[in-house]
């Protein structure tokens, strides 16, 4: 409730916080948009790997050229202007940057640029989630050995997710179950970047008009996305998924708690502390008004007779019992909300999201018929689609994470609908983040696993 405030003080005492951005791409010009009207932080450097693309979004979003034209990090920081460089290395060595914010969406990359920023002594606000969510458990491990923060970025629909789990759980209330919205018809899962504006409702052509990216649309709407960023919850709250992962129950908003409640109750969920993905869609596709497509939600239980009478005086919807009861956010702003990550890890080195646990794992698993010797693609692509899956039948099956399953080549032929294996494919295992995630693996198997 104060952090306004204490962002003020700094801004009064002349002793911004200092802050390094790697990645200047659709999240971070939002968050650029707002970075100069936030007081108290000072936007030292930007790393790109094409600096004048990095330049081109800040005169995109307002930025004037002087602000930006820094000839080096010191002279930025000399006088409160941005470097931009490619130079990501020597962002995140420099002695004077408290925060780095990784936002390539390359999710190697992320690994990387974490680790390094940690052995500098910098907190991580983790904005490439497909990092957290195959290797999340061990940045936070390794986070901690440091002495430092490691954050999922506000503003991302799983730190808002999980801002709503823990407002429920310290006001008193169980949480049945949280999750997200989604435009969802279960024939999207085999859909390409060829499909995916039809699906969408754009032509291609105003696809190419407005420079969206097919691949990276098509990641959201075949659910390979929803799955990332619901492992990424699962692991920072300790709920859990289904055992077939992700459902997708069409619900408008009023509806949640009726729909978020065991199926012994008449709901759909396997088992209370669950996650869950809420399509805006019929099955059908008739669309559901007052859906929650963009958004979050929270489903908590009134366990007393007492409580429930609350939700009544007070308006709350709840289901016809009076004892699931919902609170959401219907919108979430991306970038243009990170500022609240930024704040709470220097202010009051508190995550905005971080795993706690290896609960539930993003897994590769074949969009058609693969044979040997193709090239997997990655999320949003021709091949693979991201599937949730509780962590330990992850391990138990030696399945690969959907953020490894880029440009790797399949050993042997995957049948339509099945996880890829780690033995189905050949990794580089010199690559650091196949090696944090062999790590991770090693640390988190159950222990006559380990035996073994």
């Amino acid at each position: 409730m104060n952090l306004y405030s204490k962002l003020c003080e700094l801004e009064a005492r002349g002793k911004p916080l200092r802050i390094g951005v790697i990645g200047a791409g659709k999240f971070a010009a939002m968050y650029l948009a707002q970075v100069q009207k936030t007081p108290g932080v000072h936007l030292a450097g930007i790393a790109d790997l094409s600096p004048a693309n990095a330049r081109a979004n800040l005169e995109r979003v307002g930025w004037k050229p002087d602000s930006y034209g820094a000839p080096s990090l010191d002279k930025a920081l000399k006088e409160r202007r941005t470097h931009v460089s490619d130079d990501w290395q020597g962002l995140v060595a420099h002695p004077a940057i408290e925060i780095v914010i990784e936002a390539t969406g390359n999710p190697l990359a992320a690994v990387a640029h974490a680790l390094a920023a940690f052995r500098n002594g910098k907190h991580v606000i983790m904005v490439t989630v497909e990092a957290d969510a195959f290797c999340g458990p061990l940045l936070a491990k390794k986070a901690r050995e440091a002495a430092v923060v490691y954050s999922l970025a506000y503003g991302d629909q799983p730190a808002i997710i999980c801002d709503l789990v823990d407002w429920a759980r310290a006001a008193g209330f169980p949480v049945v179950a949280a999750g997200r919205g989604h435009k969802w018809l279960p024939h999207y899962a085999q859909s390409t970047p060829e499909t995916v504006w039809q699906y969408y409702g754009l032509t291609p052509e105003q696809a190419r008009v407005g420079g969206l990216n097919a691949k990276m649309f098509n990641s959201f709407l075949d659910g390979s996305k929803p799955a990332i960023e619901c492992t990424a919850v699962c692991n920072a709250t300790g709920l859990t998924p289904a055992p077939e992962g992700l459902s997708y129950p069409p619900a408008s908003i009023d509806a949640l708690p009726l729909t978020m409640r065991p199926e012994a109750e008449g709901g759909c969920l396997h088992h209370k502390g669950q996650v869950e993905v809420v399509s805006s869609l019929e099955r059908d596709g008739q669309a559901i008004p007052h859906d929650i497509r963009f958004g979050v939600w929270v489903v908590f239980e009134g366990e007393s007779d007492y409580i429930r009478r609350c939700f009544t005086e007070y308006g709350v919807h709840t289901d016809p019992t009076g004892r699931y009861a919902c609170m959401y956010k219907r919108w979430h702003l991306i970038g243009l909300e990170a500022g609240i990550s930024v704040a709470s890890v220097s202010l009051r080195t508190e995550p905005t999201g971080c795993a706690t646990g290896f609960r539930a794992d993003a897994v590769a698993t074949a969009k058609r018929d693969l044979r040997a010797g193709e090239l997997l693609d990655g999320e949003g692509g021709y091949t693979v689609v991201g599937r949730l899956m509780p962590a330990a039948d992850s391990l138990r099956l030696g399945a690969l994470p959907l953020g490894l399953a880029h440009q790797v080549k399949l050993l042997n032929s995957v049948g339509a609908g099945e996880p890829v294996l780690w033995s189905n494919v050949a990794c580089d295992e010199g690559s650091e983040a196949v090696r944090l995630r062999r790590e991770m693996e090693a640390a988190f198997a159950a222990p006559k696993q380990r035996a073994a």
